[in-house]
């Protein structure tokens, strides 16, 4: 039987993030120094950046809610039969 698994530390979510900003760093560099158009670089790191944020404010949200979920789980009381 395998063991459970434990629950994402509260660094994962910023872990995460953190990856991102270093890929919109990156990419317009990788792309500068292939030869790419600035203004396309540029436009691809803004783009990346864009969706960044995106998916950080749905990451919060979701984590806000699973522990809204975990709160009311705890609180609310089940007959047992």
């Amino acid at each position: 039987m395998p063991a459970p698994r434990s629950a994402p530390g509260p660094d994962t979510a910023r872990e995460v993030i953190g990856w991102a900003v270093f890929a919109c760093v990156l990419v317009p560099v990788i792309l500068l120094w292939c030869g790419t158009a600035p203004v396309a670089a540029v436009g691809a790191g803004l783009g990346l950046a864009g969706v960044t944020l995106a998916c950080r404010a749905l990451l919060r949200r979701s984590l806000r809610e699973a522990a809204r979920g975990v709160a009311d789980h705890r609180g609310a009381s089940t007959p047992v039969d």
